[in-house]
């Protein structure tokens, strides 16, 4: 097995680029910290995007370990039942909208779409650093009920009336619904962002049909994003007027439906699926051509199933709600669309098992956790697929059949692919490689702790164990292979070595610090991104690159016979040094830095609060909203100047940042 540590090492010129920069001293590190927090670049947004979500992921596994810790045994006392309510609770959320949801529609697809459609930046680079305040924003705010008087306790669907004063007197729920609503318009900001990025920047020569399949999901993705988003903060807007203001949106006893909750959430919630395994989707599709060594097998095929997934996925909410009382014409019908959304998910798959099949493969890290993605998504797409049976369906639900099934598919699918994402472009991003072994350990701990964790659950689940159980008695454990307080403790011990992988790469992360400078092409790569200096450049491209082809870098390194057979290749290396060049780069005109969109987050972060603390803060925050949106439409994007040439910076030349 060739491991990345073998290969010759590359010392690039020292470059000045996302989170890299020279310089000691007090005033060095303000002026640094200064540079991110005013940074328009998408380069770093996406960096900080996925700081913040790893940040949360580590606090979500934490309330995860406390879970499992309480059902390890039965009887069991770590928690009381309320705190056990809001654990539960803040872990999907935090997860779901804090991790897997950011990581998937913004720090991907910030970092790479400009670099792999060869654009300078995104279309609206200061839309896109708001839309990366209000993330931060509307997660601190629904953290932070834990000390204002008690964390949410509805369950992440918050289901009506559970979600009604009545039943959930604190504020937590109101801190739930006002922080989503705030991070899903960070969320729809950066979706149409990425669509008119995508529709409008491409470099010359790059039709739709040369997009990197990365690029198609993200395009895909976004527009998922901008439709299912505004579902929920409409159903989010109402829980909050019920809640604040007296409206009878979900009250039974006022004449209303509490199911309506339940459709507006899972017209939402079943699209925010796909728009979340989507991208990692498209990441693999990015990494077995790579490391198998020939092009992706069905480029077309998958590019039009990923978009199938994301029309179908509109039609499948309401096997969410099969034992709601939908009526046997409306089961039957969300079956079949259950089943029918399988055959794109199919496509994929038999896609990348001939993209492998016969490549001459390198078992990276990358390559192991792309694979490892689609092993268990597959395990989890087929448990999924009994759901589309309404009379299995009715027995699984509320069970921890359910729980292994959606953790199959979200951690074993989308994480694991964005896992493998990481270790891919993590050299684009810092200019360093990550360790391969500490990359192996990660790989097969997280590998068998999920295992370990969710595979236990479909037994569980079949033996009648519902999910957001707070308690099981001894009496009730069951004997031999079906014994309950067995498999719990399996499960929880699964989760605490998936707890050990995770601390394996945050220490992969720190000893990545101090290892060599990166190649610019360190994986022989096929795509654009890999087609600038490492890291990448604040301008990205010196020049605008022309495509010809799909994996347009490729071909720029071979040279092919009448038989396809490779006759000479240039390195990834050669290619840089022939199209970069720093001086014409220095001098390109960049947007500005600026502060505004954090200080237009801070006041919306301002006035949600005050919705819940008091009018008069929500006063306050309007009008440092309104302040700074009304700075910022007075205030040019680029300077007005023309760039003065310093050959001795190295950064583009820019005027001082606005204030």
């Amino acid at each position: 097995m060739t491991t990345l540590d073998e290969r010759p090492r590359f010392e690039a010129q020292p470059t000045e680029a996302a989170g890299h920069t020279e310089g000691g001293g007090g005033a060095s590190l303000v002026r640094n910290v200064l540079s991110w927090v005013c940074t328009t670049d998408h380069k770093r947004i996406g960096i900080m995007y996925g700081a913040v979500s790893i940040f949360f992921f580590a606090l979500g596994g934490f309330q995860a370990l406390l879970i499992r810790l309480q059902l390890a045994r039965p009887d069991g006392q770590i928690v009381s039942a309320d705190a056990y309510n809001q654990l539960f609770t803040m872990h999907g959320t935090t997860m779901i909208f804090l991790v897997v949801v950011p990581l998937s529609t913004a720090a991907f697809p910030n970092f790479l779409v400009p670099l792999q459609i060869g654009a300078r930046d995104v279309a609206f680079p200061r839309m896109n650093a708001l839309s990366f305040w209000l993330f931060l924003g509307g997660g601190l705010i629904i953290n932070s009920s834990f000390v204002l008087g008690g964390a949410p306790d509805g369950g992440w669907f918050m289901y009506a009336p559970n979600s009604s004063n009545e039943f959930s007197p604190t504020d937590g729920v109101t801190y739930w619904a006002l922080g989503l609503l705030v991070a899903g318009v960070a969320s729809i900001i950066g979706a149409i962002n990425l669509i008119v990025t995508i529709l409008n920047l491409r470099a010359p020569g790059m039709t739709m049909m040369k997009m990197p399949i990365f690029t198609w999901m993200a395009l895909v993705t976004s527009l998922l994003v901008l439709f299912a988003l505004t579902v929920l903060s409409v159903a989010l807007y109402l829980l909050v007027a019920q809640r604040r203001f007296g409206a009878t949106f979900f009250s039974v006893e006022d004449g209303a439906d509490p199911l309506l909750w339940q459709h507006l959430f899972w017209l939402f919630g079943h699209p925010e699926v796909y728009l979340m395994i989507l991208p990692s989707f498209g990441i693999i599709s990015e990494i077995l051509p790579t490391f198998s060594r020939k092009p992706l097998f069905g480029y077309p095929f998958i590019v039009f199933s990923g978009a199938a997934i994301g029309f179908l996925g509109w039609g499948v909410w309401a096997h969410h709600m099969f034992v709601s009382g939908l009526g046997p014409i409306s089961v039957a019908v969300f079956s079949i669309s259950t089943m029918v959304i399988a055959i794109p998910t199919g496509v994929k798959i038999i896609n990348w098992v001939m993209t492998m099949w016969g490549g001459k493969i390198w078992f990276s890290v990358p390559m192991l956790f792309a694979i490892g993605e689609i092993s268990m998504f597959t395990l989890g797409g087929l448990s999924g697929v009994t759901h589309a049976a309404a009379p299995s369906n009715a027995q699984q639900t509320d069970t921890y059949y359910v729980v292994a099934h959606f953790h199959y598919v979200l951690f074993g699918g989308a994480l694991f692919g964005l896992v493998a994402g990481l270790y891919y472009w993590w050299p684009k991003m810092f200019g360093r490689t990550l360790n391969d072994s500490l990359g192996y350990w990660h790989f097969w701990l997280m590998l068998i702790g999920f295992n370990l964790t969710f595979g236990p659950q479909h037994v569980l689940g079949l033996q009648g164990q519902p999910r957001r159980m707070y308690i099981y008695s001894e009496s009730r454990v069951g004997e031999g292979f079906f014994n309950l307080a067995f498999w719990n403790l399996v499960s929880t011990i699964g989760a605490f070595v998936i707890a050990v992988s995770f601390l394996v790469f945050l220490a992969n992360m720190i000893v990545s610090r101090h290892s060599y400078t990166s190649d610019p092409d360190p994986w022989n790569a096929r795509s654009l991104e890999w087609m600038t200096a490492t890291p990448a450049p604040e301008w990205n491209f010196s020049h605008a690159p022309t495509v010809h082809a799909l994996d347009e870098l490729w071909y720029r390194k071979v040279e092919e016979d009448d038989e396809g057979n490779i006759v000479q290749q240039r390195t990834g290396a050669d290619i840089v040094a022939e199209t970069e060049d720093t001086d014409v780069g220095r001098q390109i005109v960049l947007p500005l830095p600026t502060y505004k969109p954090l200080a237009l987050a801070t006041g919306m972060t301002i006035a949600a609060y005050g919705i819940v603390a008091s009018l008069w803060i929500s006063v306050i925050g309007i009008i440092i909203l309104l302040y700074a949106l009304g700075s910022w439409l007075l205030s040019p994007c680029f300077p007005n100047a023309e760039p003065q040439h310093e050959p001795d910076r190295q950064e583009p030349t820019k005027l001082p940042s606005q204030r």
